[in-house]
């Protein structure tokens, strides 16, 4: 019977330890937090966002960060594997739009809760406030783990499941990236993910809490080519360093890839992006026509939120308590040009432990897609947010964490 040992008791540790149990193997999970599943807790909001509900070449899309490494794992423990998984373990599910799936109970702790229970049904031993200091390797095979308390535990094979260094509060701060450098294996540099963004205008954070619907952002190179580098529609909000939001989130490992190498991004909001410029204009004239013995700002308020109206005409170039009457068509057209393309200068991201998700991590170049064994290393696997793999919001991270845990527990139990 193989002795497997799991550093970190995130989802892809804790799917780890199930299968590993599953397969027959002795299972030890060490987590350096005083609880398992911490991560897990705070995912979908509380709710817990398990998976997605699209095919699965589809969620490889969704998974920008290397996805397609994980076409096999994917296909071994698929969504519907995830939803049978917390199904059979008394956690109902449903999905929701954008094919999000979640507990029916809407609580993630019922599923961090199911793992647990799974993982005492099965005997695997867990050992909370464990921190791991080290891997044991010789000759190019690892034999154990090295703990902060000096004691050693040996082993036929060693899953490390540490997570990235996003939410440090909940455990992830960059150890396991240091463990695999430790043993030869090339770590990416770490970059937020899933992270809000930081403006270089003022007037963004004078609007924080504001949320805008069904707008469209576009990502554009600060140079004289103005390449286009991203687009998302959908939901967005102001805060007091700059933008937020699903949309924001979504484009933000984009922005933060680029912002390796430059100062600034650019950024365009279309606020009405199912008007084209002439059927805009109409309706902006329209409105004027209505208000024109109003002021510009009270003319707006069919258009725009409120908060949103100043800043709309300040880019504009127009007096917001120039008479509506007085406004010329050029001027008009300076309004729709800025409602179509308001213009805001993405000067960073906020810090990676304000990231929902890690971009970076241990090179998928140096580990096997069906078991995520080491191929520097035998007997020692990468799994989750510590190896180089990331996905947009909607359950595919996690569904990218208990796939690459489950493969790992299988095949490192299996010791092929």
């Amino acid at each position: 019977m193989r002795k497997i040992l799991i550093v970190g008791a995130g989802p892809a540790g804790m799917m780890a330890a199930v299968k590993a149990a599953e397969t027959g193997g002795t299972v030890v999970l060490l987590e350096k937090m005083e609880r398992v599943g911490k991560k897990m807790m705070i995912t979908g909001k509380g709710r817990c966002n398990m998976t997605n509900a699209a095919p699965v070449p589809d969620i490889i899309k969704n998974i920008p960060g290397n996805g397609v490494f994980l076409n096999s794992a994917l296909r071994f423990f698929d969504n519907e594997d995830v939803k049978a998984f917390f199904e059979d373990a008394g956690v109902p599910t449903v999905t929701e739009r954008g094919g999000r799936v979640f507990p029916a109970s809407s609580r993630a702790s019922d599923a961090v809760d199911a793992m647990l229970h799974r993982l005492h049904s099965l005997g695997v031993e867990i050992r909370t406030r464990t921190e791991v200091r080290e891997l044991l390797e010789k000759d190019g095979k690892i034999s154990g783990v090295r703990l902060a308390s000096g004691e050693e535990l040996f082993a036929d094979a060693v899953i490390v499941a540490t997570g990235g260094a996003s939410y440090p509060r909940t455990g992830s701060t960059g150890d396991g990236f240091r463990m695999a450098v430790s043993v030869g294996h090339t770590v990416e540099p770490p970059t937020p993910a899933l992270v809000p963004l930081e403006t270089e205008e003022e007037w963004p954070k004078e609007l924080s809490g504001l949320s805008l619907k069904n707008v469209r952002v576009r990502l554009f190179s600060e140079d004289e080519q103005r390449e286009k580098l991203g687009e998302a529609f959908g939901e967005m909000m102001f805060t007091h360093f700059g933008v937020t939001g699903p949309i924001i989130l979504t484009l933000s490992r984009t922005a933060a890839m680029y912002l390796r190498n430059h100062e600034t991004l650019g950024m365009e909001l279309d606020l009405k992006p199912a008007l084209d410029e002439v059927t805009l204009e109409k309706r902006v004239q329209r409105d004027f026509e209505q208000y024109r013995n109003k002021h510009a700002k009270n003319a707006m308020v069919n258009l725009l939120p409120a908060r949103m109206i100043s800043p709309v005409l300040d880019l504009a170039y127009i007096d917001e308590d120039k008479p509506v009457h007085q406004i010329e068509r050029g001027e008009r057209l300076r309004i729709v040009e800025t409602l179509k393309r308001l213009p805001l200068t993405i000067s960073g991201t906020r810090p990676i432990d304000e990231a929902i998700v890690t971009a970076g991590g241990v090179s998928v170049k140096e580990l096997n897609p069906k078991t995520m064994e080491s191929k520097l290393v035998k007997g020692l696997y990468f799994v989750g947010e510590v190896a180089d793999v990331d996905g947009f919001t909607g359950g595919y991270n996690l569904q990218a964490a208990f796939s690459m845990g489950a493969a790992a527990g299988t095949w490192s139990a299996k010791g092929t």
